[in-house]
């Protein structure tokens, strides 16, 4: 694949020899936004990093926005940066297997006790000289193990991402449904004042009044429940953001986004998750890091320690001596079994483990392309169906309230009716693009098509202004709410759902 031949290039262009802190990193950056479209960056305390930090208050400082927030998590979440020194571990393990080991160095001096004789000495140099030989192959494993560590730190980074866009669309979507939570309790505020008014007139009985005082009560605990959701959703994206202090204070003006226009076909998401997986492709590295280590274990079973060197001595009364040494170890008892076994388990392991991510991989783009294609069918059976039948409810409503046929609550019961489809609706959206947030996930980078243009949106209900409360013989239209898309100057007159634009 590109993503490891490019890693290869940068492992063998800088050589083992020596620590380079960016190796690694950047290959992480640059499969991050290919897949993303957004930059990641290790932070390391150096001058650096203040330009980040500047670069961080730029992105917060206007209303936040999907792509935003996942830039400001891939440049500041903690626990990704954690995740980024996972690689300087492997980097650091790789220069080991690099390293021939340091040559022994040893010597002896013997004084003689009485007065006469000479003292002698001894000197050795000793150099392992198997390492000569398996250094190839060693240096080849670590490398092997440090590709494995780069493609799954870049996959860490991916699902930072995926999991910012589903909290961000949480939020998005909150913020929609506190907004009309408060619509909610307005109306059924007025609806308990204008029933304290005719009670007072004589004109509802005290259970009347009791039903309509006890649904704003209710509304009132309801927007104070989805008030703290809100906040505990806003806390949940500051922890994904790294975020504290004053830069919490960011805000969401924007709404969720329009569904696309079309859903990309299974055969090719399920192709597209098996091709650009990182984990998936970090299976495959492990795998054959540890054939590697397999073969280099099997290559040396009947090699022991061999140490090479040159050894001086000199007797007392002879002269001095100079020449080679061998030293060998015999594999009588250990021919390296134990480790062979191990490593061929470990194999073996790693190749079903990679089978079971891959199956895994096709059946969890399935069951998530199933989830989001249903998701959008109730989506769209809200906008194109179930709205603008509650809106025609409204306005006949209206209607049969104007020629007296019916009451005042019975047109806010169909007002309250709208507003909670339309929550319907919005939650069905935040779950869509919850799911494809997800989707995008297992497929290992965003979803082909996703820039087409998202289909209109219907428009917010418009807000109920308080009614004012009629005495006994007041006329309707002393009275009549506003309603989503009615003029109350215009007879049942209805107005385009989409004419307000996407929100």
């Amino acid at each position: 694949m590109r993503a490891s031949a490019c890693i290869c290039i940068a492992l063998l262009a800088s050589g083992c020899a020596s620590i380079q802190k960016e190796l690694g990193h950047a290959e992480v950056a640059n499969l991050v936004e290919e897949r993303l479209g957004r930059k990641t960056r290790w932070n390391q305390g150096t001058p650096e990093d203040a330009e980040v930090q500047r670069h961080l208050d730029t992105l917060l400082a206007g209303d936040l926005s999907s792509d935003r927030a996942v830039e400001v998590a891939l440049l500041n979440n903690p626990a990704l940066q954690a995740t980024y020194e996972d690689l300087g571990v492997s980097q650091a393990d790789m220069v080991q297997a690099g390293l021939l080991s340091n040559p022994t160095f040893s010597g002896s001096i013997g004084f003689p006790i009485s007065g006469s004789g000479i003292w002698e000495h001894e000197f050795s140099l000793v150099q392992e000289f198997v390492d000569l030989f398996t250094l190839p192959l060693r240096k080849r494993v670590a490398q092997e193990q440090f590709m494995a560590d780069t493609l799954r730190v870049a996959h860490e980074a991916l699902a930072t991402a995926a999991e910012v866009r589903k909290t961000f669309s949480e939020v998005q979507a909150r913020q929609q449904l506190v907004e009309l939570r408060r619509m909610v309790l307005q109306a059924a505020e007025a609806a308990a004042e204008l029933a304290t008014r005719q009670h007072e007139a004589g004109n509802i009985t005290e259970l009347e009044l009791a039903t309509e005082q006890a649904a704003a009560e209710e509304a009132r605990l309801v927007l104070a429940q989805e008030e703290l959701t809100l906040v505990e959703d806003r806390e949940h994206l500051n922890r994904l953001l790294g975020l504290w202090g004053p830069r919490t204070r960011w805000t969401v003006s924007a709404s969720l986004p329009a569904l696309p226009e079309q859903e990309t076909p299974l055969e090719r998401l399920e192709s597209l998750a098996i091709k650009q997986r990182l984990d998936i492709d970090a299976a495959r590295k492990q795998a054959a890091m540890l054939w590697n280590a397999l073969e280099l274990a099997r290559s040396t079973r009947f090699f022991g320690r061999v140490e090479v060197g040159v050894h001086t001595h000199q007797d007392a009364d002879g002269p001095r001596l100079f020449g080679p040494t061998l030293s060998l170890e015999l594999p009588i008892f250990d021919q390296r079994q134990a480790l062979i076994a191990r490593l061929e388990s470990q194999h073996r392991q790693g190749e079903r483990r990679l089978t079971e991510l891959s199956v895994n991989a096709r059946s969890e783009v399935r069951a998530a392309r199933a989830r989001l294609l249903s998701l959008r069918l109730v989506a769209e059976r809200y906008q194109r169906v179930v709205l603008p039948l509650r809106e025609k409810v409204v306005a006949q409503s209206q209607l049969q309230y104007n020629a007296m046929q019916i009451g005042l609550y019975q047109l806010l019961a169909a007002k309250r009716e709208q507003v909670e489809a339309y929550r319907s609706y919005i939650e069905a959206v935040r779950d869509y693009w919850m799911a494809r947030a997800e989707l995008e996930r297992l497929v290992g980078g965003r979803l082909p098509g996703d820039t087409a243009e998202a289909s209109p949106r219907p428009a917010l209900p418009s807000r109920p202004a308080p009614a004012s409360p009629p005495m006994e013989h007041s006329h309707p239209s002393e009275t009549q709410p506003p309603r989503p898309g009615h003029d109350p100057h215009r007879d049942g007159g209805t107005e385009n759902p989409h004419e307000h634009g996407q929100h």
